[in-house]
């Protein structure tokens, strides 16, 4: 994906296992397979019992832990964690698994999402007397369950869990159970699998497979699960659920052999391409996508208008993360490097050029330029998605108006900027009819706020501000 380039990037993925005598090891490569939802930083925390071993790092899976630290993370039960980091908001700090510890033992929390009622809780925690070691949202959870009345562990979280708002899949262990929950709405993915005797949480199914673990079932919004040597126990801490899943994860973040609440994302991409082609029919020679999220949207909208689908951009896999900086020069350069366009397809054609979304809009121009520079006679833009008017506060980071180009340009606008022969973006009612999730106005079956401006939770005018999304 161009997620470093274009401005769109989530936040982090989770994975956990319970009782499998490679824990840590399993817990490596459930990571490396949810690489591309964060290559900041990463770290395992693993139990054996009566310990946790903790590793952490900067830096890719690959980079953070070789062969010897996997060895030293001894244990049956691991939780995982892959970071993006927003900028300025790096460090190792913000790292997770967060860990404490304390006279009852150690507690590690793992979490994909964003609270938008951290910044409250924590000013009301620091009324109290709680100090606070990052700027990451989840230490509230970790805060809450430690001044929590009740006795019980579990009771802690639940009454943690509840004073909670916004998106969040949680993963919560200590040193004898494993503790997984999502939000009432359950905005971010999170399934349970099989692998032997033991059991396996993940942000995307895809980590299964890489496993060698069996789909079991999605976490449902609002539910809790516990994990311990009696088994696994299902509990609740919230009764007024509305699911609404993020429409971007179909769109653009999830790996396209994931299957988010039932639904695959190839499949959903395909279709988004084909009710696009339906929405905006267009003459043209060839059907190009932007690799690599984009290339399933092609191929259908490709199938759909009967305009011969081709390998139009090639995607260069050994550009290094470093150059990746928050400047318009570096992200145009950054496009340059990444993205090649291939002259013997596009030269003397009218081309589509299928994307999933326009954020600022400079990647869309230097690609339009790219293709008419290796001699593309028309470019013609199609987005698979509504245009990007509203911050989210869910985890994505796009977290203010003023980054989005469609909040104040209009269509025309942006075709102008970007510099294409024609532009169109697939409705939010294709859109949701392409990916096929239930849908209805009282539950709400995907989150619509980023095109809508239509939130499903309450938003805090603090939300972003001072402190940094997970």
């Amino acid at each position: 994906m161009l997620a470093e380039i274009k401005g769109l990037n989530e936040e982090c993925g989770i994975f956990g296992v319970w009782n499998h005598p490679d824990a840590a090891q399993v817990t490596y490569y459930g990571l490396h397979s949810l690489q591309h939802r964060g290559q900041e930083g990463t770290g395992i925390v693993t139990t054996d019992g009566e310990a946790q071993h903790i590793h952490k790092g900067l830096g890719l899976v690959t980079e953070v832990f070789g062969q010897d630290v996997l060895k030293n993370l001894k244990g049956q039960g691991a939780i995982g964690h892959v970071r993006y980091s927003t900028a300025g908001g790096g460090g190792y700090a913000n790292v997770q698994p967060l860990h404490f510890r304390s006279a009852k033992g150690g507690l590690a929390l793992a979490h994909n999402g964003n609270l938008v009622n951290a910044n409250a809780l924590k000013h009301q925690l620091e009324a109290q007397g709680s100090i606070f070691q990052s700027t990451s949202d989840t230490e509230v959870l970790a805060h809450l369950i430690k001044r929590s009345g009740f006795q019980r562990l579990e009771d802690q979280v639940k009454n943690a869990l509840s004073m909670l708002k916004g998106a969040f899949a949680f993963l919560i262990m200590t040193e004898t159970e494993l503790m997984v929950a999502q939000d009432p709405n359950g905005l971010r993915p999170l399934s349970i699998g099989r692998l032997g005797d033991g059991y396996v949480f993940a942000s995307e199914t895809c980590a299964f497979d890489v496993v060698g673990a069996t789909f079991e079932r999605d976490v449902e919004p609002g539910e809790m699960l516990i994990v311990n040597k009696d088994g696994i126990r299902s509990e609740r801490f919230s009764t007024g659920t509305k699911r609404a899943m993020c429409s971007m994860e179909y769109i653009y973040f999830s790996r396209p052999d994931s299957n988010i609440d039932g639904v695959n994302v190839h499949t959903a991409r395909k279709n988004l391409g084909k009710a696009l082609a339906f929405e905006a029919p267009i003459d043209a020679d060839v059907v190009t996508g932007v690799p690599d999220s984009s290339i399933s949207s092609a191929i259908g909208y490709a199938e759909a208008s009967g305009i011969p689908y081709e390998l139009g951009m090639i995607k260069n896999r050994y550009v290094g993360r470093t150059f990746i900086q928050p400047s318009q020069e570096l992200r145009e350069q950054g496009v340059k490097m990444k993205l090649s366009p291939v002259r013997g397809v596009v030269e003397g054609k009218r081309v589509v050029m299928v994307d999933d979304s326009i954020v600022r809009g400079t990647t869309s121009r230097r690609i339009v330029q790219m293709l008419r520079e290796a001699g593309a006679t028309e470019v013609h833009v199609r987005i698979s998605s509504p245009p990007i008017k509203n911050p989210c506060f869910y985890g994505i980071d796009t977290s203010s108006t003023e980054e989005l180009i469609a909040s104040t340009k209009s269509v025309e606008e942006i075709r102008e900027i970007i510099g294409a022969d024609s532009l169109a973006f697939l409705s939010p009612e294709g859109m949701v009819k392409g990916i096929g999730r239930p849908f209805d106005d009282e539950n709400r079956g995907q989150c619509l706020a980023c095109f809508t401006g239509t939130y499903p939770t309450e938003i805090y005018p603090d939300t972003m501000h001072p402190y940094e999304k997970v």
